[in-house]
């Protein structure tokens, strides 16, 4: 299992923008996470100084959402749809997509879902449900 450090997370997404924006060829990984950026120009400045990224503190407190926990959410329910795991993600994501008519803001309602169930997960010791997590989805794509 890969798990990168903070600042190794903060330096991937500086530097995947950094070479975006210069043309230069991307792995598959960055060509996700590039995607993603751009999606999201509210966080370009955050990544544009890389020392400046990777000292930044994120508090709950100052109504900012960390861009970096932000993206790297989104590269995971990519990945989770792309592999279908936990199984029957790929088919509630696309129903939550074409319901909000946007992959978008339809992975920024599984983000939801995802953080209450790392929560519940951490907070009661128990082992990550998916297939609630799952349930979850379904039930944001028929409201």
């Amino acid at each position: 299992m890969f798990a990168p450090s903070q600042e190794q997370v903060r330096r991937f997404f500086c530097e995947t923008w950094a070479k975006h924006q210069a043309g230069q060829p991307l792995t598959p990984l960055e060509a996700q996470a590039a995607d993603w950026i751009a999606q999201h120009p509210e966080y370009h400045a955050d990544l544009s100084d890389v020392e400046a990224a990777v000292a930044a503190v994120f508090e709950v407190e100052e109504g900012r959402t960390n861009p970096f926990l932000h993206l790297s959410m989104h590269l995971s329910i990519t990945e989770q749809v792309s592999i279908d795991q936990p199984r029957g993600i790929r088919a509630a994501v696309e129903l939550l997509a074409n319901r909000r008519q946007s992959l978008h803001e339809a992975h920024h309602e599984v983000m939801e879902s995802l953080g209450e169930m790392v929560w519940e997960s951490q907070r009661f010791g128990k082992p990550f449900d998916g297939e609630r997590y799952i349930d979850h989805i379904r039930q944001r794509a028929t409201r």
